[in-house]
């Protein structure tokens, strides 16, 4: 549900995947980290969202300290305010950008994580719906300071921000455009509506991105043969799967696995 834990006592380097949103907080020093392939390095005061289901390996946490905070997207979102506060200006981004934020006032982050830490730790009355109000204060202080900071607004619907998550969570029934509509009870119409004002791309284009992200956490990170990896995202035909990644990355699989590795 939610958990945390300093930087500093990290001593699982492997990379992993899981189904909760990270909060990581750098106070001291640096600290290395990947997140889908891709190396970041954290400096002191500033902060990486990661969201669930990427793949993440700590590299070097030897030189930094700070707080790694999780907590699953059922946890946090209890209503629709709460899914778009948690995805407002992209901190958990699902089109694979893992933005690197400082923080203006760094000492409003630091006491909220060390008084969800005392809480987790301690557990008094209510100790869960008080530390959902300070994960909301957190993220509250990284979008003030990502905006002072120049960056742009981002702020989606909900129901957008649910057919990303349903497409995410539902890639081996390789549902139609039409089927997500009707299970979100909702319009094939409203999510492109939707998809063009908050992505400038179709909602079609869009299941098109995440199964390809998703295709290639797969090819990088998992031991598996390209036929089951087709299967799990909804292939019948692996050939179909080959020519369908090749078509949107400009490489087969077996060219993109060559390339990664």
């Amino acid at each position: 549900m939610v958990e945390i834990q300093k930087i500093e006592t990290i001593s699982d380097f492997e990379p992993k995947r899981i189904k909760k949103y990270l909060f990581l907080w750098c106070n001291k020093g640096s600290v290395a980290i990947e997140v889908d392939n891709k190396p970041l390095v954290i400096a002191k005061n500033q902060v990486l969202t990661i969201t669930s289901g990427q793949y993440h390996c700590f590299k070097n946490t030897q030189k930094g300290k700070g707080y790694l905070l999780d907590f699953t997207l059922d946890y946090i979102c209890k209503t629709e305010k709460d899914i778009e506060l948690i995805f407002q200006n992209s901190l958990f981004c699902h089109f694979d950008y893992n933005e690197i934020i400082t923080i203006n006032n760094p000492g409003v982050i630091e006491r909220q994580l060390q008084k969800i830490e005392q809480e987790l730790n301690q557990k008094p009355f209510q100790y869960l719906e008080s530390i959902h109000s300070r994960i909301e204060l957190l993220l509250f202080e990284v979008n003030r300071s990502k905006i002072t900071n120049g960056g742009e607004v981002w702020k989606p619907e909900a129901l957008f921000l649910q057919f990303l998550e349903f497409v995410r969570n539902n890639f081996e029934n390789n549902f139609s455009l039409k089927e997500i509509a009707l299970r979100l009870q909702t319009t094939e119409l409203k999510l492109n509506e939707l998809a063009k004002q908050h992505a400038g791309k179709t909602a079609q284009n869009i299941i098109y991105g995440l199964v390809i992200s998703e295709a290639k956490r797969k090819l990088h990170y998992e031991d598996k043969i390209i036929k089951e990896i087709a299967f799990e995202l909804g292939f019948k035909d692996p050939y179909y799967f080959s020519k369908f990644f090749k078509n949107h990355t400009d490489l087969s699989p077996s060219e993109y696995q060559k390339e990664v590795i």
